[in-house]
């Protein structure tokens, strides 16, 4: 395992109730690199995800962080090696507002214990970097609305700003613009693009535009298996690949 690479999968395997969903998928991932996972529906993008950031075991195989062998450790010790996720499906702290979800993410960088939050606002760093990361996402004039109220868009961008603000040294972004707007879509995809350079990213992505906008490497999953991996230019030009989103939309 060379250097160059932030993350390792090696003959990665998963199997539910023996049902072979994930066979045999090689990967890597350069260090400042947006790496996209792309493929038909229930082709198995989700799983290597959910494989990575320690939702699943793999059956068979490894995946490596650093050089280190991160295979199967749950989701709270990748976050404190550096990995940070976001979900399908948004994942924040409804009943508190704004600021005080971002915060709670920068408690969890700096080790605080929650049980000393009467303390918080005396911190003022804290403070300062909650704030820092609510001005680059567009929400510090909404900094005291709880989050639940939120437009749907809003929220989407609010957990972005939560991945990031534990200063991860690998993002890991499941469908953040699944479910938006075009206009919604467009405000979130410009907000990757500003955080993420120079970043180490890894994104599931359906919507093609968000992901050849966004990416230097794209790797295609298709029944279970990588298909292709390469540059944007290179994937858009691939007959396996164009005949297999054919075949999804028959």
């Amino acid at each position: 395992m060379g250097n160059d690479f932030i993350l390792e999968i090696r003959n990665l395997h998963k199997d539910f109730d023996r049902v072979k969903i994930i066979q045999g998928v090689d990967l890597s991932v350069r260090r400042g690199e947006r790496h996209a996972i792309i493929g038909p529906n229930g082709a198995g993008k989700t799983t290597v995800y959910n494989l990575v950031t320690g939702r699943y075991k793999p059956s068979e195989g490894k995946v490596f962080f650093n050089g280190k062998d991160i295979t199967g450790l749950p989701p709270h010790k990748l976050n404190r090696l550096g990995v940070s996720r976001s979900f399908q499906i948004t994942n924040i702290f409804p009943k508190l507002s704004v600021f005080e979800n971002v915060r709670a993410a920068i408690l969890s960088k700096h080790k605080v214990r929650f049980n000393f939050i009467s303390l918080v606002d005396r911190m003022d760093g804290i403070a300062k970097e909650s704030h820092e990361i609510l001005e680059e996402i567009n929400l510090h004039h909404q900094k005291d609305v709880l989050a639940g109220e939120l437009s749907y868009g809003d929220q989407r961008a609010l957990e972005i700003g939560i991945t990031l603000a534990t200063d991860p040294n690998l993002i890991m972004l499941d469908e953040p613009t699944s479910g938006m707007s075009i206009n919604e879509t467009r405000g979130v995809v410009k907000l990757i693009d500003w955080m993420t350079k120079g970043k180490t990213l890894v994104i599931i992505e359906h919507d093609m535009d968000v992901v050849f906008s966004l990416a230097d490497v794209i790797t295609v999953i298709h029944y279970g298996k990588v298909l292709a991996s390469g540059a944007p230019e290179e994937i858009r030009q691939n007959q396996l690949v164009k005949d297999a989103y054919l075949g999804e939309k028959k």
